[in-house]
């Protein structure tokens, strides 16, 4: 038996549907993938922190925790968010990136910089249990 066209194309969109209304299934992990994964955040936390009060980040001798120290005053739950200082909405990354630029004196890290990740890291790290509040000032 031959499907006609039509038929192809209905069974397609009852595919299709089916698709996007049944439930995703999530990966499944174990305890041990957990505690394993928690650990190499807090290895990247560390790490963070070892670059929040590195003075070779900028040219100046400067370091984040002077401002910030222990991450204060940087929010991370409130972004992205429009900044001021750059005239736009931004993400946490591009603003870190001002602060390189400005206060110490240095250079942008790219977005992917692995310092840059254990900036962002150690900064949410700080803020832990703050409630998400996107765009907020």
């Amino acid at each position: 038996m031959r499907i006609k066209p039509i038929q192809t194309g209905a069974l397609g969109i009852i595919l299709a549907g089916l698709m996007i209304f049944s439930p995703a299934q999530a990966d499944e992990f174990t305890k041990a993938d957990l505690e394993l994964w928690q650990s190499e955040f807090q290895e990247v936390v560390k790490k963070g922190r070892q670059v929040f009060t590195d003075p070779g980040l900028g040219t100046n001798g400067v370091v984040c925790a002077q401002c910030h120290p222990n991450g204060a005053n940087t929010h991370p739950e409130t972004y992205p968010k429009f900044q001021k200082q750059l005239g736009k909405v931004a993400t946490l990354g591009e603003m870190i990136n001002f602060c390189i630029r400005n206060p110490l004196e240095g250079k942008d890290l790219a977005l992917d910089d692995q310092r840059m990740i254990a900036l962002q890291a150690y900064i949410a790290e700080e803020r832990r249990g703050v409630k998400l509040a996107p765009g907020k000032h």
